[in-house]
């Protein structure tokens, strides 16, 4: 395939509802459910403690949860020291359809999958292919973990998803591949967590250009979580979230693009952080909040950059993007007196120490691997006391919008890695660079969030690649190169590449003006 290069500029008006829709909750909404959760060590007996975490796994072996069907246990031999013993010192194989049953209350449930892809007895790591599901949902089709560690430069893998049972029972089905020779399907471990529903609680806007609108929330959605970050904070283990949840946060870091990596800061010693009655603190931790990552104090340099976080995606989904603010810093008492439209966040969320969340929606055409660009950068045009740009935390969840799939393409194997992220959720998200770029513009100002005039450059310029000895059903994924916006601009104009075997990615961006 020959190398080409695809300039698209784009110009969207996108509007900022000037009121939040905050729903009321029950007295008790910082609780999440009396249900308890499961942890099940697959492939062992008796019970395990994680020291780690504090809690106590249970195997599988003689469990009421697994069946009939035929399956195999393995003992790992030679366990890497970097991998935690529990639960990936053993590992329950499918050489056929499985299916363990969980009897659960309805309602919503984080599911995570632990994998720890090595050679097991008589089969070779490279040999599984395997398809989960959970009904109706399809969560991985022709998954390689191996395939994903070796592209990500990893050891071990944990998917997390957010299911919403209807029914008495959580029956969740492997199934070996029938499009490779050999193939099988294996788990390390199985962990249910009773969740409320994080998604309904206020609503999400659409960004896809022009005017937002209101997304149209279904609850028997099915999420995967893609990232979950600290932004300017450490990783948070899971026994430091809130709520019950066992969340894992990553340091925001390591997805950080260039040197330009702003400054991060903590709250002020006066500065106490305290929830709305409006907002549960299953939301997210204190932690969190606690901690920031703005441009730094000097104007004229932040007027001229942007801070960028690069986030590996599966092209072809709805993706949902939740911003995590906290002004954590004084003298910052008042928003821009101009905002009179503009959500301001300040007076919103209460002031200083107060959070506050927004939640927008995007969509990816294509398939393969791409990589989300999330920018940062002041607005000039409310005019703002500081040109600045901070965030607290950052999610983003991959939605089940078509045939209840969560499935992306297996990574094509790369040599290096560009980021090197830290524990557990960092351990499954960024892999190689993708086909083209989605930007999601966040201009921050500190008090005010609105999303206005925004031109998105994209420039894409596709590489050949070199073929793998290995190739998977994805077939070649081109690098996403470079990717620039420029704002306040009405440019409009494309060029379309001579010659190339993707597909043209269309983007959307908003611009998040949180007025200092």
């Amino acid at each position: 395939m020959t190398s080409s290069t695809s300039l698209l500029i784009f110009s969207f008006l996108s509007l900022m509802s000037p009121h939040l829709i905050v729903p009321a909750f029950a007295a008790d909404s910082n609780s999440t459910s009396n249900s308890t959760p499961i942890l099940l060590s697959c492939g062992t007996s008796g019970s395990i403690q994680d020291t780690g975490s504090n809690r106590t796994w249970v195997g599988d072996i003689g469990s009421k949860y697994i069946s009939h069907e035929t399956s195999e246990t393995s003992i790992i031999p030679y366990q890497n020291p970097e991998v935690p013993k529990v639960p990936f010192s053993a590992a329950r194989i499918f050489t056929s359809n499985y299916t363990y049953s969980f009897p659960l209350s309805p309602g919503r449930y984080f599911l995570r999958l632990y994998f720890y892809p090595t050679n097991y007895s008589n089969y070779l790591a490279s040999d599984s292919y395997f398809t989960v599901t959970v009904h109706p949902y399809t969560l991985l089709s022709n998954f390689s973990a191996f395939l994903t560690v070796e592209a990500l430069n990893y050891d071990y893998l944990i998917q997390e998803f957010s299911i919403n049972i209807s029914s008495t029972t959580l029956n969740l089905t492997f199934a070996p591949s029938t499009k490779y020779l050999n193939s099988y399907a294996f788990i390390n471990g199985i962990e249910i967590v009773p969740s409320p529903d994080l998604f309904s609680l206020s609503p999400a806007y659409l960004a896809s250009g022009g005017d937002l609108t209101v997304f149209p929330y279904d609850s028997g959605m099915a999420f995967q979580t893609m990232y979950r970050l600290n932004v300017g904070g450490q990783s948070l283990a899971p026994s430091g979230d809130s709520g019950g949840l066992y969340r894992s946060w990553d340091d925001d870091s390591t997805y950080i693009f260039g040197a330009a990596f702003g400054v991060t800061f903590q709250n002020d010693s006066n500065v106490t952080i305290e929830y709305p009655k409006t907002m549960p603190q299953y939301i997210a931790p204190i932690l969190v909040y606690e901690t920031a990552r703005s441009m730094g104090p000097d104007p004229q340099i932040d007027l001229n950059y942007n801070l960028t976080w690069i986030l590996t995606v599966d092209a072809g989904f709805y993706y949902l993007l939740r911003f995590h603010f906290c002004e954590i810093q004084y003298p910052i008492t008042m928003s821009n007196q101009t905002a009179q439209t503009q959500f301001d966040v300040i007076s919103q969320s209460g002031g200083i120490g107060r959070p506050v969340y927004e939640d927008y929606v995007v969509n990816t055409a294509g398939s393969g691997k791409m990589d989300m660009w999330v920018e940062l950068h002041p607005d000039t045009a409310t005019k703002p006391e500081y040109y600045d740009a901070i965030l607290n935390g950052l999610e983003v969840f991959k939605m089940s919008m078509v045939e209840n799939n969560l499935a992306g393409l297996n990574p094509v194997p790369i040599a290096t890695n560009t980021v090197n992220p830290s524990q557990d959720y960092g351990k499954r998200h960024h892999g190689s660079k993708g086909n083209v770029a989605t930007i999601i513009g966040g201009a921050i100002s500190s008090g005010v969030l609105l999303l206005s005039l925004v031109g998105i450059c994209l420039l894409m310029i596709y590489k050949r690649q070199k073929k793998k000895e290995r190739e998977t059903e994805e077939g070649n994924i081109s690098d996403s190169m470079a990717v620039s916006m420029s704002a306040k601009t009405n440019i409009i104009s494309a060029s379309t590449p001579t010659e190339s075997n993707n597909s043209i990615q269309s983007a959307s961006a908003g611009t998040f003006s949180y007025g200092r």
